[in-house]
């Protein structure tokens, strides 16, 4: 192979390299979110499920899973905390 056939190959390997770091780092976060978002809404359907005893409900709904997703069980415990104070 020439030499500049070799450089171009390098570089082109070098700037994928750098693509798909810029790429994948995102990538990364959004499957944490959602796979945190997804934890926060079994959390609240267990806390339904379990609530349901008591006559006690807390909706469903993106908002409350991404934030019980981020918090976790603070979250939830911030949840009911408003749940409560507000019915």
């Amino acid at each position: 192979m020439e030499t500049n056939n070799i450089i171009a190959f390098i570089a082109c390997l070098f700037f994928l390299f750098i693509i798909g770091k810029i790429f994948i780092v995102p990538l990364k976060i959004i499957i944490k979110f959602l796979l945190n978002s997804i934890f926060g809404g079994l959390l609240i359907f267990i806390i339904n499920i379990i609530g349901g005893f008591l006559n006690f409900h807390i909706g469903l709904n993106v908002i409350t899973s991404i934030f019980v997703g981020i918090l976790g069980i603070p979250g939830a415990i911030v949840v009911i905390l408003i749940k409560l104070l507000l019915s």
